[in-house]
Formats: structure tokens, sequence, C-alpha cells
């Protein structure tokens, strides 16, 4: 019945940002293992997964099905958002990998934050809960701040990362205020209930 349906986690559904998060562990490994000089290979193999990423989101099924607890919603909708952030992140990194090299910044962690920005961007496109989308949002901002404050003997990087962390978690507590007055109000996280009340 309905609590079956509640309990099911259709991982198949969730496949693209599954994948991506192995991806980004896989990448850390082999930067760990491998050192600052396999930077620019990681960052290919990160386009590489974006690649795929954007493959298992093209081959989703189009109707609309919630998952994992109803915190997790896919759809044709969704599908075309998460293309276009996958598309965008690849030229992101195709673009900045001669800049990071130019600049003496090119080190491991550069691509697998990258990754897993792009993996909290697209768990915010699917979430269906507030604290679904909360996640995705922490996710791809938390690996941000880092980019931001990635130059580390640069003054500049370091105050961009400092403010972008400090207006971050200030308008983090200011979204999760207000999540609050919305669970308040509705007596729920969900999106579906809360539309409904």
């Amino acid at each position: 019945g309905m609590t079956s349906m509640a309990t099911a986690h259709d991982y198949a559904m969730a496949a693209p940002e599954i994948f991506l998060a192995l991806a980004a562990m896989i990448l850390l490994m082999l930067g760990v293992f491998r050192g600052n000089r396999s930077t620019r290979m990681l960052c290919w193999l990160a386009v590489a997964s974006f690649a795929v990423a954007l493959l298992l989101v093209l081959q989703a099924p189009a109707e609309r099905s919630v998952s994992f607890a109803g915190m997790y919603v896919a759809d044709s909708f969704t599908a075309f958002i998460k293309a276009m952030v996958l598309i965008a992140s690849a030229a992101g990194m195709i673009m900045s990998m001669g800049y990071i090299r130019d600049e003496g910044m090119a080190r491991v962690e550069y691509p697998v934050l990258f990754v897993l920005a792009t993996l909290g961007m697209m768990m915010m496109v699917s979430a269906n809960d507030l604290m679904a989308l909360y996640m995705g949002i922490e996710l791809q901002s938390l690996a941000l701040y880092v980019i931001a404050a990635f130059q580390r003997d640069s003054l500049r990087s370091t105050e961009a990362g400092l403010k972008y962390f400090v207006l971050g978690a200030l308008s983090s507590g200011m979204l999760l205020y207000g999540c609050s007055l919305i669970y308040g109000f509705t007596g729920s996280t969900s999106f579906d209930a809360i539309a409904a009340a």
C-alpha cells in the first residue's frame, strides 16, 4: 500500500546523482594517490563524468516520479535543467583548466570540488522537500566557498572566500528560518504538502 510506496527508494531514478557522487570519490582517491601533477587528467575525467551523467539524465523517463520518501522528484523539466547544469559545468571546467594552471593553483582538489558543487546543484533541481533542497544548496555552496578561496597565497582570494562564506552562512540561516516558518504554517516540509496547504 501507501507505506511501502513511501519507503521505497528507486535508485535508478537518481542514477545521475549517484554516479556523480561516486565519480567525485574516485577522483578524490586518484588525486590523493597521484598528486597534483595529475590535476589536468582529473579535470578531463571530471568533464567525462559530467558527460556520462548527462547521458544518464537524458535517458531518464519523462513522466513525473517521486522517490526517496517523497524527497526526490524527477520529470522532463528536472532533466532539462540538469542537462543545462551539466553542460555549463563541463564548459566551466574546460575553460578554467588553463587559468588554474597559469595562476599556479592547479591542485587535485579543484576538479573534485567542482564535481561536488555540480552534484549539489542537481540535488537542488530534484528536491521535492525543503530539507532536500537545503542539503543540495549546502553541498553546492560549501564546495564553492572553498573554490572561491582556492588561491591560498592570494589575499584577494582568501578575502573573497571569507566574504562569500560569511554571506552564505547568514543567508543560509535566514533561509532555514523561513523554512521553519513554512513548516510551522503547513506542518510539513514537503513541497507537495506545502502546495496543498
